[in-house]
């Protein structure tokens, strides 16, 4: 049997798992856990099906939140894809942030004082 210490043994007591046995993460709450309320910032992913969608996720950057946009279903509209970047750029500029696209329908939307790197990390081969 397998003893249980420091975070397990604080939500599971003194019970003990069995060995190849399995606990459920996701079921676990967390006292340190206050949720979304205690952090300065949060980063949140928002599904852009329509341009309307646009207003509520960029509402988020002016609370000060970082937002991934997954545009994906609007993508093939090129007047929409055109409008969403020229009103992203609008938001970053007015904030004081910056925006950037991650990959093929993803961009990513800053705020105030926080910037993406646009040069990917890549790893290098023989330096050892």
């Amino acid at each position: 049997m397998l003893g249980k210490r420091g975070i397990l043994r604080r939500h599971h007591g003194d019970e003990t798992l069995e060995e190849g046995s399995f606990l459920d993460l996701g079921a676990m709450g967390f006292e340190e856990e206050a949720g979304l309320a205690g952090a300065r910032s949060v980063v949140r992913l928002a599904e852009i099906v329509r341009f309307d969608d646009l207003h509520e996720a960029t509402k988020l950057v002016y609370q000060g939140d970082i937002v991934f946009l997954d545009y994906t279903s609007i993508a093939n509209d090129q007047v929409a894809v055109r409008r969403m970047s020229i009103d992203l750029k609008n938001v970053a500029k007015d904030v004081g942030g910056d925006v950037c696209g991650v990959s093929k329908n993803l961009l990513i939307v800053t705020p105030h004082g926080i910037r993406v790197d646009r040069q990917k990390i890549r790893p290098e081969f023989g330096s050892r």
